[in-house]
């Protein structure tokens, strides 16, 4: 899929090769951005609103219907249909106005900085970098603007609703040396070489008998699902390798309900898409409020679209999955032998929600303090 503004729509030579005429709808508002989708073979006489849904990936159905009836053309500026049949190299252009996107009032909290290191804590919400639907709303353009003339490379990502430790380089060797101890993966127990440590903290709907378990199951992309980012445990011997370790922390009861949580805190032995949300599932505790692998991942494409309902909030009990990166640790890449660890308290949001439930049972002894601050 390729995105572009009206104004590089050039009358005979466009971004899919010289003589194809692309004509802005006169409805269609001066200045508008178009997303142009062009159609495979393996796709011919799918429904255009299925075909559009298969191509956004975070997008319901409802969803991409919607989107059809406000902005789906052809070249020439023919509307198109959501029951409309696609046909293979067919070009569908779903014109949209500018995002009318403003920069959130965050002053992002620094938890370590040095003449090569950044790190920050990322709120839950704010994306690390920019995308098609975010610009202005994003680590890198708010550090951007606070630091003017600074240019800061990304040394790690952290999904947009989780919150906690985001590391950035400040130098090209830095970024290099980061990214190498990255790309070794994480430490695993009795290893004799040190590498990245990350340990995260989870709020999970249920708790685990063991108070310490580890989790070793592949990972792979889900193609059952939609969602073309979602996850799921693969067969033996296929997928990626993939741990985590988890210490249960504490269990709490919801008074009004019964309902058991536990707090988790999860250290990667890997690094996959979505690892320790799809680890926990795996077994029984989903974390609280995650809209693709908790009660029902059509939540997920009404949460990327705006439509969740009052039902649906309840249904989640918090606004974001309730995943912290609690502690990053690694080799300090220009002070050789120096190990940095950095670490983020839990967040007021996860803080609160943890605090309004009442203690259950005594867990196995950990120094939650050192993490949770309440």
């Amino acid at each position: 899929m390729t995105r572009i503004s009206a104004h590089e729509l050039g009358a005979t030579e466009g971004p899919f090769g010289r003589g194809m005429k692309v004509v802005r709808p006169d409805e269609v508002p001066e200045g508008s951005v178009v997303s142009i989708l062009r159609v495979p073979p393996e796709a011919k006489g799918m429904r255009l609103d299925r075909f559009v849904q298969s191509q956004l990936r975070r997008t319901s159905r409802t969803r991409a219907q919607k989107i059809i009836a406000l902005g789906a053309y052809a070249p020439d500026a023919r509307r198109l249909r959501g029951n409309d049949r696609v046909q293979p190299e067919q070009l569908i252009l779903l014109w949209r106005p500018p995002w009318d996107e403003k920069a959130p009032d965050v002053t992002l909290r620094i938890l370590h900085e040095d003449a090569h290191l950044l790190a920050v804590d990322k709120p839950a919400g704010i994306p690390v970098h920019p995308t098609a639907r975010y610009h202005q709303s994003t680590v890198v353009k708010l550090l951007e603007n606070a630091r003017e003339g600074e240019r800061l490379m990304l040394s790690h990502r952290l999904d947009r609703e989780t919150s906690g430790v985001l590391l950035l380089a400040r130098t090209s060797e830095a970024d290099r040396h980061v990214k190498w101890q990255f790309a070794r993966g994480a430490t695993r127990p009795g290893a004799q070489e040190r590498s990245v440590h990350k340990e995260y903290l989870a709020i999970t709907w249920g708790a685990d008998e063991e108070d310490a378990f580890r989790v070793e199951a592949p990972l792979e992309l889900d193609p059952t699902s939609r969602y073309g980012v979602k996850m799921r445990v693969a067969q033996p011997g296929e997928g990626l390798p993939s741990a985590t370790r988890c210490a249960v922390l504490g269990r709490r009861r919801n008074p009004a309900t019964g309902r058991i949580y536990a707090l988790v805190r999860c250290t990667l032995e890997t690094g996959r898409q979505h690892q320790i949300r799809v680890h926990l599932a795996s077994r029984g505790t989903p974390v609280v409020g995650d809209k693709l692998y908790g009660p029902d991942d059509e939540l997920f494409g009404r949460g990327a679209d705006g439509l969740l309902t009052d039902e649906d909030r309840e249904t989640l009990e918090l606004d974001r999955h309730a995943l912290h990166a609690a502690v990053l640790e690694l080799d300090h890449p220009a002070d050789e032998g120096r190990r940095l660890r950095v670490e983020a308290p839990l967040p007021p949001d996860l803080g609160e929600f943890w605090a309004s439930l009442e203690e259950v049972a005594a867990s196995a002894p950990a120094p939650t303090d050192q993490y949770i601050g309440i």
